[in-house]
């Protein structure tokens, strides 16, 4: 009987550390696993010239729309590429830009557009970092792009604005 217990107990302290070692070798690799360098995945390289923006469409200084939303991305083909996209609201236009991420600066001839059956040309477009004025007077970055579109050529249209702050003061 006294052999019975001895070999119950011994039998318990072994199970007991086999499920202490099994569950330091479990967290030991949970942390390992968790403690890899990984990329940011919230951040993308295009990340300082992606943005919504309050534009007008104008033409040789005369404003042809109120204020509208557009937006900048980036593309599956980033670093290099970015979304112009006029989210339907000026030419209803969406293209993709070659972008210097150096310089803020983005161009483009003849690319596709993505909403119907046009090309764009995008000269002069840039980011001005914190060189414009929201509705409210908050401090924000400027857009900047020269346009033509293939529907109608040879007629160049500027597309400029602020970056959209998502403060309702500012929303148009």
């Amino acid at each position: 009987m006294a052999k019975a217990i001895i070999h119950s107990t011994v039998k318990k302290v072994i199970m007991r550390k086999i499920v202490i070692i099994a569950i330091g070798v479990f967290a030991a690799a949970l942390i390992s696993a968790c403690s890899k360098n990984l990329p940011d995945t919230g951040a993308t390289t295009a990340m300082k010239v992606s943005n919504e923006w309050w534009v007008t469409l104008s033409q040789n200084g005369n404003p042809l729309t109120d204020p509208v939303k557009m937006a900048t991305y980036n593309t599956a083909l980033y670093p290099d590429s970015i979304w112009i996209d006029d989210l339907k609201n000026l030419w209803q236009f969406k293209c993709k830009a070659k972008v210097d991420l150096t310089n803020m600066t983005f161009s483009t001839q003849s690319a596709p557009n993505q909403y119907y059956g046009i090309t764009v040309n995008i000269a002069n477009g840039k980011i001005l970092p914190n060189a414009a004025k929201s509705l409210s007077g908050n401090t924000t970055d400027s857009i900047y792009m020269e346009v033509e579109f293939s529907d109608d050529p040879g007629t160049k249209y500027v597309i400029a604005g602020s970056a959209r702050t998502r403060f309702s003061e500012d929303e148009y």
